[in-house]
């Protein structure tokens, strides 16, 4: 009796070697964010850096505060010459005038999350672009408005807990755990719930694998070697964008008015209000330094990279001269000694 052997693996099963192509792929992703968490720490060292967006933050909050709890629970005002500055106001907060001093900081804005979610979603191989492109937009609405609850719940766990304890600043610890929970946590599982939601709804896992076995490659970047005049004009403006940042932090009169301020605070181990502006005030200068040059990076990078793709024939645009078949000119011979024929007068002819 010949018996025969049937694989009791599923073909929808993957095997070690499929596993560690996915993982690979996958590895992508972290050192994608990894580099988009370090331009984001250089882009916002100055405290106000996302400023049009902790403006329209801080606007809303007051307005929804204003709405829910009624006229005058919050004043909208100045915080570094942008009116991100918020103050909550009930007769039993603590303090002389009965309010909570707040602003609307970059990180308090959301782009932050909106940048981890976006990488995450634009590095998922197999998705069409556009799909992505609307995925990003969506998500990142749904993060803005995530962010201006979070804001709006302060009022109410505020005027709760001190209306317990009135006038007692341990009154706002609970406002505190709510802000550090959702900072540091809540967000993060928020995040991670919506790429996962995203991912399956699109098929992503269908689709990675599809993007494993299809094309290796189907763009790359490469060095630009066709320059056009805008092209030349990013990197000018990469340029003007470095040379500022030097000039911020060298030639910049209230800059080196801090610096000097907080030599001498150093130097006398002083610690005044003065020497605390001029930290500040030279923190910022910094900041913005390392703004402005990775702000020039990125755009020099825009100027002199390009990303190439094949075309239908599978030929890269450096390597189309490579690819392209040689075509050998026949010379005809001038000698009727030259070449050997052979066969009928006729034939020859019509061959000829």
């Amino acid at each position: 009796m010949v018996s025969t052997a049937t694989s009791s693996q599923n073909p929808d099963d993957l095997d070690w070697s499929e596993v560690a192509q996915l993982g690979l792929r996958y590895a992508r992703i972290p050192l994608a964010l990894i580099c988009v968490e370090a331009f984001y720490w250089f882009l916002t060292m100055p405290s106000d850096t996302l400023a049009p967006i902790q403006v329209s933050e801080a606007w809303l909050w007051n307005e929804l505060t204003n709405f829910l709890y009624g006229e005058g629970a919050s004043t909208l005002g100045t915080h570094n010459g942008w009116m991100t500055r918020i103050e909550l106001n009930h007769v039993a907060f603590p303090g002389t005038f009965d309010h909570i001093a707040l602003y609307v900081s970059d990180e308090c804005a959301g782009v932050h999350e909106m940048i981890f979610l976006s990488t995450l979603v634009a590095m998922t191989e197999g998705v069409p672009q556009k799909l992505k492109i609307r995925s990003i937009v969506v998500m990142c609405v749904i993060i803005y408005i995530l962010n201006l609850f979070r804001l709006v719940m302060f009022y109410p766990i505020a005027m709760e807990d001190c209306l317990a304890d009135p006038n007692n600043a341990a009154c706002l610890t609970g406002m505190w755990n709510w802000h550090t929970f959702v900072y540091k946590w809540g967000f993060m599982i928020v995040l991670i719930t919506m790429w996962l939601v995203w991912f399956w709804r699109v098929g992503g896992p269908a689709r990675t694998l599809d993007a494993a076995y299809g094309e290796p490659d189907e763009w790359r970047l490469a060095f630009r070697k066709e320059w056009k005049p805008l092209h030349f004009a990013i990197l000018a403006f990469a340029v003007v964008l470095v040379a500022a940042a030097a000039f911020n932090i060298t030639s910049n009169e209230e800059a080196m008015d801090a610096k000097g301020t907080l030599d001498i605070c150093n130097q006398y181990n002083l610690i005044t209000s003065e020497c605390g502006q001029a930290q500040n005030r030279w923190d910022d200068a910094i900041g913005y330094a390392w703004s402005l040059t990775a702000l020039g990076l990125v755009a020099g990078s825009i100027g002199s990279v390009q990303v190439q793709r094949p075309d239908e024939d599978g030929r890269w645009p450096s390597n189309t001269k490579e690819s392209e078949p040689i075509t050998v000119e026949v010379k005809v011979p001038t000698s009727r000694h030259a070449s050997s024929k052979k066969g009928s007068w006729k034939n020859r002819t019509e061959e000829e």
